[in-house]
């Protein structure tokens, strides 16, 4: 009839839960980084994105059925991270292409 026992199902539904509760506490933390004030504000985007990255693997992970993939998945995944900050570096570097600020009085 069917194959999933009993103990099974509630494996995965412990895990489903623990997911949610990490993805609840990721969101707790992301509003309060918006109400705390840290030196610089690139230190609070580097924090937000960090625990945006973590939700973001743990949907993929879990929700998704990524963490039971083959090996090509995680290629594809790590291709995608690589040209992703390649991209992100080349904008920032463009920030500096603007010539200076040559007016005068």
């Amino acid at each position: 009839m069917s194959d999933h026992s009993h103990q099974d199902i509630a494996k995965h539904v412990k895990i489903y839960i623990t997911v949610f509760v990490a993805l609840l506490v990721g969101t707790i933390i992301t509003v309060a980084l918006n109400y705390l004030h840290f030196d610089s504000m690139a230190l609070t985007i580097a924090i937000a994105l960090f625990v945006a990255t973590i939700k973001a693997a743990l949907v993929a992970c879990y929700f998704m059925h990524l963490i039971s993939e083959r090996k090509m998945i995680y290629l594809i995944m790590a291709f995608t991270v690589f040209f992703f900050i390649g991209l992100m570096f080349l904008t920032l570097g463009a920030h500096y292409d603007y010539p200076p600020n040559t007016t005068t009085l």
